[in-house]
């Protein structure tokens, strides 16, 4: 890595507002499919790669195991699923609500809003492996 390009790093990500998450209301529902910790692990996962949603705030994050299970069938025929070979015991949807500030995050959203059930569509190779985010959105 070249030093020109961790010194614009710094610049350029130093003076960002990252997306926070210390103040995020977590619910770890209730489910027969994923102990505790392993939804506790895929939450982590999700809250630390929140710091890329610049000018964001996660308020809530949350498991439902009947929204989860629906949204997976959906990944497995028509989304990334359908490609990467996913198994449905190895995907965990979560849901989540966030606010973007006036300057409108990265520039993808509206500034000054709400965004409410956004979906976090996370991975393993099997239940031994940590979670890995694949894809989110609406």
């Amino acid at each position: 890595m070249s030093i020109s390009f961790i010194v614009f790093s710094l610049i350029f990500f130093g003076g960002c507002n990252v997306g926070t998450t210390k103040n995020t209301e977590i619910n770890y529902g209730y489910s027969n499919k994923f102990s505790e910790n392993e939804i506790k692990s895929a939450i982590d996962t999700v809250r630390r790669n929140f710091k890329y949603f610049i000018g964001c705030d996660l308020r809530k994050l949350w498991y439902d195991e009947i929204i989860s299970n629906s949204e997976i069938e959906n990944y497995l025929l028509y989304g990334n699923g359908s490609e990467n070979g996913s198994k449905k015991e190895n995907v965990i949807i979560l849901l989540s609500d966030f606010y973007v500030d006036s300057t409108g995050g990265d520039g993808s959203f509206e500034p000054n809003s709400i965004y409410e059930n956004w979906m976090w569509i996370l991975i393993r190779k099997e239940n031994t492996t940590n979670w890995e985010l694949d894809d989110w959105g609406l």
